[in-house]
């Protein structure tokens, strides 16, 4: 067996979920509660955060809300700071918070692309820097990316985010070289299709740029027609991003999972 690091599960662990006040992120957030963990809702929306938070209270589970632009090195830092100064450590990172703006690359503008650059590798890149600080002393830590179908693969329209996701992916590869010695794993998650808002609100908006209808959308772009029509839950993906950080031993690093339905990528 590999180095012991902890006892399996993630029972009063603390975790930090960005862009967890819906979606993904929420149910990512809802799980590490199930299971036990002192769950963090970071996220840019404070009141749809505190929202989440509270309900997970209810349920008789730790939680806190914090607000954080995950492309603000001064609120992330803030942020983690905060966590650490409430719970006294951070064992779980979920970068998960993400943005999507679809454009033809000839009509890109660049305000749009440092967004999507910004928020979702940028924010990577930023929040597992905070939480390693903490997480290096402890010898102990589990970072988990959220990375995309589109981290391997392409399609039309999101230049912006295809770079990004693939940037995450490179990302969480190359700092799981320098954690592992440090006894912090860190792994990728590559979701497929994920009807969340985030995909919804995309579909009307490149049915309009590509001239197609919205089923058009869904079975060709959104590669439906691949799964037969199968995809993938935020719950999903939450079971995926618990077995990452519920894995007692550092024998699962640097790793990605696809997690697309069978969708298989070129």
């Amino acid at each position: 067996m590999t180095e012991f690091v902890k006892e399996a599960g993630i029972k009063g662990e603390v975790a930090i979920i960005t862009g967890s006040a819906s979606g993904i992120g929420k149910a990512i957030a809802m799980r590490y509660a199930k299971g036990g963990a002192k769950v963090v809702i970071a996220d840019f929306n404070l009141e749809a955060a505190t929202a989440v938070a509270e309900e997970i209270k209810a349920t008789g589970a730790e939680a806190m809300a914090i607000r954080m632009d995950v492309s603000s090195e001064e609120e992330v830092n803030a942020g983690v700071e905060a966590v650490v100064k409430a719970y006294g450590s951070v064992e779980i990172l979920v970068a998960n918070a993400g943005l999507q703006i679809v454009h033809p690359v000839e009509e890109f503008p660049l305000e749009d692309w440092d967004k999507v650059i910004d928020v979702n590798l940028k924010g990577a890149f930023l929040t597992a820097r905070a939480c390693i600080k903490h997480m290096y002393p402890a010898k102990r830590g589990s970072l988990i990316f959220t990375g995309s179908f589109h981290s391997k693969a392409a399609s039309p329209l999101k230049t912006a985010y295809i770079a990004a996701k693939h940037g995450v992916l490179g990302l969480g590869r190359a700092i799981a070289k320098e954690a592992v010695a440090h006894g912090v794993r860190t792994n990728v998650i590559c979701p497929g299709l994920v009807m969340t808002p985030l995909i919804v609100k995309q579909i009307p908006e490149q049915a309009k740029e590509l001239g197609i209808s919205e089923e058009d959308v869904k079975a060709h772009v959104l590669h439906m027609e691949d799964t037969h029509g199968l995809v993938s839950t935020p719950e999903d993906i939450a079971e995926v991003a618990y077995f990452f950080a519920a894995m007692p031993t550092m024998c699962l690093t640097g790793q990605s999972l696809d997690v697309n339905c069978g969708l298989l990528y070129g």
